[in-house]
């Protein structure tokens, strides 16, 4: 029997896309972009500077994303450099990379083990938990919104956290090509396999697929997807996706979950 050949559909925002696209399609995978959150400037940007203003002052500065990564060094001043006094904290391998890429060294990283099942900040809090908070600094990078659970626990350990906004997430705005292969998939469901890195990408999904005119429910009863974590697969099966695999937010982890169900 000749292995299922699907076109895997990346949901991730453009500007994280093309590291997903470029592995996938190393591996012989058929992947294109099909951005379901769009990245948004900062709601309040004098915030933003003045977290900026006061970086020395924190003993741990907290990036939910790599989309926090970014847009807090796009907001930095030019000669911005990371201070020794403050570590960077990752939920993930992707910021963990975005804060390389951004300068931030990496003996001043504080990520989950490399072997964690995976990579959230419950992992994150299991490399932090030991350490003593009372009276520290704490600064949370997120978008507009987000999850407090790992603030709570620095707080609840006597630490000062304050939380800024680098960006907003927004539902996407689909150019020609990115529509029409939602088209396709909604078409095709068994002929694609969705790829979701975030919970809220599936609320936005559900939504543009109801601006488009078609006849009859969306297929998920038919469609596939590949969840990088528990919390987004459960989003998923909510939504009526009739299969769901979970694999770690790894590039190589994700790769080797596809070929694994192709075969």
């Amino acid at each position: 029997m000749t292995a299922p050949s699907w076109r895997v559909l990346v949901t991730r925002p453009r500007a994280q896309a093309r590291p997903w696209l470029e592995a996938l399609r190393a591996h012989g995978l058929d992947a294109v972009p099909l951005p379901l959150i769009e990245i948004a400037p900062a709601p309040d940007p004098a915030a933003l500077a003045e977290a900026h203003r006061t970086l020395h002052t924190r003993r741990l500065v907290m990036f939910v994303s790599a989309s926090a990564v970014q847009a807090w060094f796009a907001a930095a001043p030019e000669d911005a450099r990371w201070p020794s006094t403050a570590r960077a904290a990752a939920t993930g391998p992707g910021t963990v990379a975005a804060l390389l890429a951004a300068g931030v060294p990496a003996d001043s990283i504080d990520a989950p083990a490399d072997d964690a099942p995976r990579f959230d900040s419950e992992a994150l809090w299991s490399r932090l938990a030991a350490r003593e908070w009372a009276g520290a600094g704490v600064l949370v990078v997120r978008g507009e919104g987000g999850r407090d659970w790992l603030a709570e626990r620095l707080a609840a350990r006597g630490a000062t956290v304050q939380s800024v906004a680098a960006y907003r997430r927004a539902a996407p705005l689909l150019d020609a090509s990115e529509r029409a292969r939602l088209r396709a998939a909604l078409d095709a469901p068994a002929d694609h396999l969705w790829l979701f890195g975030s919970s809220e990408a599936i609320g936005h999904l559900d939504a543009v697929v109801r601006t488009e005119s078609r006849a009859g429910p969306p297929p998920w009863g038919a469609s596939q997807a590949v969840a990088t974590h528990p919390r987004i697969a459960e989003s998923a099966r909510r939504m009526g996706f009739g299969r769901v695999h979970e694999a770690r937010a790894t590039l190589s982890d994700v790769v080797a979950c596809i070929q694994s169900i192709r075969s």
